[in-house]
């Protein structure tokens, strides 16, 4: 076929095309078919005119670009890192060891006595005088920094302070029983107990495996010291000031030794009829 031929079929068909289109127009059941078929054109030319104008208002001179608040942004976290810092900076000041869990099959931390030791039995101190308590530690994962140790009496549910805040290095005391502070309720003649435990937990706290636990397990003796009395004029309800026996105690002494004679001269005589000797 020659060039012409092809020049005008060509022209011939672009014809019947636009041709085409027009009839689609009228055609509702054809709508997608038309736009399937020619939908780049038409669709850009809708698009293009049917595109909402923009309506953006200019903005203020006052209002912050996005470049600006992103500064303040910046430099707003600027400013909170110190204080995150600071804070981090005081947590370590404090020097506070971070709780630690352990196997809760371990048994917990425990005191066992030196001074005095297992073997010295009851133990009974005179009020006033110097107390000396040593212990060693048994069982313990995280060693406390400070202790308490106290003495207590269930007699006059008094508590009595021995040391407070000792550094748990330290596994010795010395109780000074004369110089006690203001207010502290008086010593009986009683039994107390020695409590030692962790300065930053308390008394009535539940053993935890590795820390140590609330030690309770020694008691001992306290006695305050009487004046001085004269024999003459000293009154014991429970014992006899001279040796001499009372009229009722010879009454008595004289029935058991009429009694025992009597049953010894009687067994005697028996035996003496029977042939015995």
């Amino acid at each position: 076929m020659r060039p012409a031929q092809l020049l005008a079929a060509v022209v011939a068909m672009s014809s019947v095309s636009h041709a085409l289109s027009d009839a689609f127009d009228n055609i509702h059941g054809m709508s997608d078919v038309k736009h399937a078929l020619f939908g780049r054109q038409d669709d850009n030319k809708d698009a293009s005119s049917q595109a909402p104008r923009s309506t953006a208002q200019p903005q203020s001179s006052n209002q912050p670009t996005r470049t600006q608040s992103g500064d303040n942004k910046d430099e707003a976290s600027q400013t909170e890192k110190p204080s995150g810092s600071q804070k981090a900076s005081g947590s370590q000041i404090t020097g506070k060891p971070r709780n630690t869990s352990f196997d809760p099959r371990l048994p917990a931390g425990g005191i066992t006595m030196v001074t005095p030791n297992v073997f010295a039995g009851d133990q009974f101190y005179k009020v006033g005088n110097y107390i000396t308590f040593a212990w060693n530690y048994t069982s313990l994962s995280v060693t406390p920094s400070a202790i308490d140790i106290l003495a207590s009496c269930s007699a006059n549910q008094a508590t009595y302070t021995i040391a407070v805040n000792q550094s748990a290095q330290e596994t010795k005391v010395v109780w000074d029983t004369k110089n006690v502070p203001s207010g502290q309720a008086p010593f009986l003649t009683e039994k107390y107990t020695l409590l030692i435990y962790d300065a930053e937990s308390s008394v009535t706290a539940a053993p935890r495996a590795g820390y140590l636990g609330v030690f309770n397990q020694f008691t001992f003796g306290m006695y305050t010291p009487q004046p001085y009395v004269n024999w003459s004029m000293y009154e014991c309800s429970n014992c006899i000031k001279n040796s001499a026996l009372t009229n009722a105690e010879k009454l008595t002494l004289k029935v058991m030794l009429l009694t025992s004679g009597t049953t010894i001269a009687s067994m005697l005589y028996f035996a003496h009829n029977f042939g015995v000797f």
